[in-house]
Order: C-alpha cells, then sequence, then structure tokens
C-alpha cells in the first residue's frame, strides 16, 4: 500500500503521516553520518586509498544533504529520488574493498546504508523496505571474504527491520486515514441532523398549522391545506430518508467510498445567560419563571436548549392550539440546569410518541431529544389528561 497521492481527508492523512516519518528519518540520517564520519576518523589507517576515501566521504555528505532537501516536500520524493537514495548506499557499499582491502571489518558507509532501507519503507511501505532491504544485504555479503556471525546479524537485522518499520508505516497510515473519514462522517451526519431540526422547526410546522387551520374552512383554503399535507408527508418522508443515510453512513466500516458532504467542525460559542435568551424567545401566550439572576452556560448548550424549548412550545401551539398559555420553568441547582415546559392540553396519547418516530416525525426524537443528547443532556417527558410536561437537564462539567 503506498500513499495515495489526491485530494480528500484520507490522502492528507497519508501523506501527513509520511511527511512526519521523513523528517524523523532526517534526524536519524544526520546521527548516523556523524557517527560514521566519527568512526572514519578513528580508524583511518584501515584504508587501503586513503584519496579516494576521502572523495566517497565527500559524496556521502554530498548526497546526505541533498537527501535531506529532497524528502522534506512530497512532491520531491519521486521514485527517482529513492531509486538513486538506493544506489548511492550501495556505491558506497560496493566500494569498500577496494578502498579497505579485502580484508576489513566495516564497510565505507557503516550504519548509514540504512537511511535508503528506511526511506523505502515509509515511501513503499513493507514492500519497499524488504526489497531496499535485500539489496543492501545480498551487496553487503557478496563483497566480504567470509561471512561471519556478526556479518549475518547485521544483515538480518536490516531485512527484518525495513520490513517492520515499513508495516508500521502502513499501519500509521492506515489508522490516520481511517481517523480522517470517520471524523467526516461523523461531521457530515452532525450536519445533516442539524438542517433537519432546521426544516422541522421552521417549514414543517408552518405546513402543520396550514393543513390543519385550512382544513376547517372549504373551498381555497380546504384545498390548500391538502397540498400543505401532502408537502408535509413528502419532506417528512425525505427527512426520514436522510435520517436512515446517515445512521448508516456512521455505523459503516471505515475504509469504503467517503461520504460526500460539507467540512464542519464544531466551534463552541462565548457563554451566555439562558435566562435572559428564554424570557426574549417565548411569545405572550407563555410565562416564564426564571432565578432572577443570569443562568451562564456555554453558548452551543443554550442554543440546544432554546431549540428544545421551541419544539416543544411548537408542539403545544400545532396539537393544543395557537392561543394555548404555556410554562417554562427555568431552575439552577449550581451543578445541573433544569427547563420545565408545560400546558394544559389533553396530553401524548399512549403509544403516539413511537408510531411518530416510525413515521419520521423529527419533533421529539430529534428537535428535542436530539439536542439534549448532542449536549450531553436528557429529557423526560410525563403526560395525561392535565397536559404534558417536558423536564429538560442538563448537568454542568468542569470543561463546559
Amino acid at each position: 500500500m503506498t500513499v495515495t497521492r489526491g485530494r480528500g481527508p484520507e490522502a492528507a492523512a497519508r501523506l501527513a503521516v509520511e511527511d512526519r516519518l521523513h523528517r524523523a528519518l532526517a534526524v536519524l540520517r544526520l546521527a548516523v553520518t556523524l557517527n560514521t564520519l566519527g568512526l572514519t576518523w578513528w580508524r583511518w589507517d584501515n584504508f587501503d586509498r586513503p584519496g579516494w576515501a576521502l572523495a566517497a566521504f565527500g559524496v556521502l555528505v554530498v548526497w546526505t544533504v541533498t537527501a535531506h532537501v529532497l524528502y522534506r516536500q512530497a512532491h520531491r520524493r519521486t521514485p527517482l529520488v529513492l531509486v538513486a537514495d538506493l544506489a548511492v548506499s550501495v556505491a558506497l557499499l560496493a566500494s569498500t574493498p577496494w578502498l579497505k582491502g579485502p580484508e576489513f571489518n566495516a564497510s565505507v558507509p557503516g550504519f548509514w546504508v540504512v537511511c535508503a532501507v528506511l526511506a523505502w519503507a515509509i515511501h513503499w511501505n513493507w514492500r519497499g523496505g524488504l526489497v531496499a532491504g535485500t539489496v543492501v544485504s545480498v551487496v553487503d555479503l557478496s563483497i566480504r571474504a567470509e561471512i561471519t556471525q556478526t556479518n549475518y546479524g547485521n544483515v538480518f537485522l536490516v531485512l527484518l527491520g525495513g520490513a517492520l518499520i515499513g508495516y508500521m508505516c502502513q499501519s500509521l497510515q492506515q489508522m490516520a486515514s481511517e481517523r480522517a473519514v470517520a471524523e467526516r462522517r461523523a461531521a457530515v451526519a452532525g450536519e445533516r441532523a442539524r438542517l433537519a431540526r432546521a426544516v422541522h422547526d421552521g417549514v414543517l410546522q408552518v405546513l402543520a398549522l396550514v393543513q390543519r387551520k385550512g382544513g376547517q374552512d372549504d373551498g381555497e383554503w380546504a384545498e390548500l391545506a391538502g397540498l400543505a399535507g401532502e408537502q408535509e408527508a413528502a419532506l417528512r418522508a425525505l427527512i426520514h430518508a436522510q435520517d436512515v443515510w446517515t445512521t448508516a453512513s456512521v455505523a459503516r466500516p471505515v475504509g469504503g467510498a467517503d461520504a460526500e458532504g460539507p467540512d464542519v467542525g464544531a466551534d463552541l460559542s462565548a457563554p451566555r445567560d439562558l435566562a435572559g435568551a428564554l424570557e426574549q424567545a417565548v411569545g405572550p401566550t407563555v410565562t416564564v419563571a426564571t432565578p432572577g439572576r443570569a443562568v451562564v452556560l456555554p453558548g452551543d448548550v443554550v442554543d440546544a436548549l432554546l431549540g428544545a424549548v421551541g419544539a416543544c412550545l411548537d408542539n403545544v401551539r400545532l396539537h393544543v392550539g395557537l392561543a394555548a398559555p404555556a410554562w417554562v420553568l427555568l431552575e439552577d441547582h449550581g451543578d445541573s440546569v433544569v427547563v420545565t415546559v408545560r400546558d394544559e392540553g389533553p396530553g401524548i396519547p399512549a403509544g403516539r410518541l413511537e408510531q411518530a418516530r416510525a413515521q419520521g416525525r423529527l419533533g421529539v426524537q430529534s428537535s428535542i431529544c436530539g439536542r439534549m443528547t448532542e449536549i450531553g443532556g436528557r429529557a423526560r417527558v410525563e403526560t395525561g389528561e392535565w397536559g404534558t410536561e417536558w423536564e429538560l437537564t442538563v448537568e454542568r462539567r468542569g470543561d463546559r
């Protein structure tokens, strides 16, 4: 598996992992270069051709700088550069008998050759690491007059390390890709849920009211009510289908086709006063009772509570009447905030909530319960012949 050269969060995540790994490799390349130069100076009397040895180490230093520049940017990390990296390492390794004589212990580049192997492992994963490690091992063994246990151990580590590092690079890229796709799907699902609530709180409520009021008259108003009912049913079916798609998309294992949708992100707003916002948001038929002081909560929590309260009041106007009274009570218990919405309607018939959820109606499932779930709160309803009471609770947390 190679890094996907393309667009989208998956390719970008893979490329980000490769960039980070090459930055680490640049540090390693510098360290082994300094180590090789230090050991060479210490064992300079081992060379039979010191003049050519200086030229060889000049090539080693120049290529180290060149590789550092080329590997810094993704578009320069071409197969030609990787092949050249391995070729320089193999050439320096093969020059060892000529520079030091047939009887030598350490090769000219020493540990420096592992940099090319790791570069192949990062770019072409375990297959690249295995191929590069094999090439280096074969050359290393072929130039030696005698293969010792130490020589065998070194080439074995090169082979094993190249394949293992390549596999680890592949795993990191895969995990980064899966995380990017999962975050994108979650963002798309969240945006679809918010849009569905917005449609429910606005368009669907108006269509339902038109259908209800127009159906009480004759003539054109009755025809308009029928059309409004048809459009409401069609829009609810569309929202329900989108909700099913969103659930399936989020639950689908990462690795399939990426979901199309806007790139959205959570943006927490500044703290706001819930008490003042409630007093300004309700209509003339609603009585609001607050603690008489500010109840400060994060802006997203305030927005969610206002939306849930608005959905409760929309249900009052739709099922009880436009002029039906309702009461909103705000309680601040310190560690939690509770908003209660109550009306004196006929109550919710038994099984009505389950039926509405099956029909794709989002008044309770999304506009009320969904909003509370998103902010870590909960919604509880009690109903009877005396009316309906919603209790919306959100806990105060230290990280809010």
